[in-house]
């Protein structure tokens, strides 16, 4: 009975991405905030949906298709906080997986540093177990997509030229 009850219970991860990009913040943020160039460091996004509010504003729903490999997936971005040039906050959701992703932006001598909070919320047996097995697995892909974004905003690299 104590397996079963605690099947049920949702799992939580928190970890911290940081990195520092070498643009003024206002740049930055205009490459960041722009679902144009989305496609250019989130590896793997095929399409966006505009679901409902206005785009790029408190409230506003994205559906986010991706192909990763053999594996197709969708998720709904909700935007909860927008305070520019401070902060962003968002929440994704995907079968089993509820995220939350907070984005502060700090001015360090003509550069940004990008600090990004992530908060997984698992439910379902299958992502509770990938939970579990490989933790690393999504603070790689947060790193990666940190990673990526420095890259084109810096160097203009796409990972569509990949």
């Amino acid at each position: 009975m104590n397996i079963l009850v605690e099947q049920l219970k949702p799992i939580k991860m928190k970890y911290t991405t940081e990195v520092v990009i070498d643009l003024p913040r206002p740049e930055f943020l205009k490459k960041l905030d722009s679902e144009e160039n989305m496609k250019h460091w989130m590896r793997g996004l095929v399409s966006t949906e505009h679901l409902s509010g206005t785009p790029g504003s408190e409230g506003a729903r994205t559906n986010m298709k991706f192909s990763m490999g053999k594996r197709d997936m969708e998720m709904v971005e909700t935007i909860i906080k927008k305070n520019l040039p401070e902060e962003m906050h968002m929440t994704y959701d995907a079968k089993g997986v509820h995220n939350i992703q907070k984005n502060y932006f700090k001015e360090e001598n003509g550069k940004t540093r990008w600090i990004s909070e992530s908060e997984f919320q698992f439910e379902g047996f299958g992502m509770k177990l990938m939970a579990f097995l490989m933790p690393s697995a999504f603070k790689k892909q947060s790193k990666k997509y940190a990673d990526d974004f420095k890259n084109f905003a810096e160097k203009g690299i796409s990972v569509l030229d990949n």
